[in-house]
């Protein structure tokens, strides 16, 4: 006859309770609640606080909320100023973003090349990134000054001119200091983001390519840049993101002028919203950063995909 089977025995004790770190669900929302509470907190609330202000008569003096529907928008369409400002938003982010990711592009591909004191030259080029945006740029507004910039100095010894520019004084010339302060600012962040770009492109199609005769700019447009589209779009929108909301280099240089020449959005929403007490018509100009911003990220990303998927 066949053994007969011996049955289990009952411990008798009780299952184990899992522990935290097993619980996937449970653990995952706890990772995700501080950001939660972040973009709810510093995104959200301001978000909705705008609206609510955009659609009220409240200032700086009267802090009551009255319901006035669209007459800040109405208000804001009528004025020359916000025509003007929303023209150089465009222009200034259109410039800005160009000559960013295109230095970004060659500064990349110098941080990434071997040669003696690489870490100094990435420390002096992240420097522009690390330094507060308040102090560089009034480092930038000295050395613009129509009187005693160091810049003008120089090129007057140089024989190059004969009286200062002002920089700063003349419209074309203001809205160009503007964009190359600010290029200079984020040029850094670009590198750094295309140059883990260039890291993560195999060394064997590099190599096999340059056995094949392929030149450098071959290389650099057959090559390099298709394998590093997607990260050179995700810089383009940090990029964008950073300069369409922007305000601080035109505060500190033009305080949007002369005559508003460099004023952009985020510069006339705090003007007319916080000095000039006109919160609720301020709100209403920066909502428009929204849509705009909006429609920028989602164009990027949908091109982001496309170059995955291909």
């Amino acid at each position: 006859m066949p053994a007969e089977r011996a049955a289990p025995v009952e411990s008798g004790r009780p299952p184990r309770r899992r522990r935290l770190a097993d619980q996937d669900g449970l653990l995952a929302w706890l990772l995700l609640l501080p950001s939660v509470v972040y973009i709810v907190a510093l995104v959200g609330v301001p978000f909705v606080l705008a609206i609510a202000f955009s659609l009220s008569d409240v200032t700086g003096g009267d802090p009551t909320v009255d319901w006035v529907g669209l007459r800040n928008f109405e208000r804001i369409f009528a004025d020359p100023v916000f025509w003007r400002s929303l023209r150089n938003t465009f222009v200034f982010t259109a410039i800005s973003m160009l000559l960013i990711v295109v230095f970004g592009k060659v500064l990349a591909n110098v941080l990434v090349a071997q040669f003696r004191g690489r870490w100094l030259v990435r420390f002096l080029v992240l420097l522009p990134w690390t330094t507060p945006v308040a102090l560089s740029t009034i480092t930038w507004l000295w050395m613009l000054d129509s009187v005693f910039s160091p810049i003008d100095w120089v090129l007057r010894h140089l024989g190059l001119l004969q009286t200062n520019v002002y920089w700063l004084g003349r419209p074309n010339l203001a809205m160009a200091s503007v964009i190359a302060v600010h290029v200079w600012r984020l040029v850094p962040l670009a590198a750094v983001i295309m140059m883990a770009g260039l890291l993560s492109v195999p060394k064997d199609v590099q190599e096999q390519a340059l056995v094949d005769g392929a030149g450098f700019w071959r290389r650099m447009f057959e090559i390099t840049i298709p394998l590093t589209a997607p990260v050179i779009a995700i810089s383009a929108l940090f990029g964008a993101i950073f300069t369409f909301t922007d305000m601080a280099v035109v505060y500190v240089l033009t305080r949007g002028g002369p005559t508003n020449e460099t004023q952009v959005l985020a510069s006339w929403a705090f003007f007319r919203g916080i000095e000039g007490s006109d919160i609720g018509q301020g709100a209403a100009i920066a909502l428009f950063l929204f849509p705009l911003l909006l429609a920028a990220a989602v164009a990027i990303l949908r091109a982001v995909r496309r170059m995955e998927v291909s």
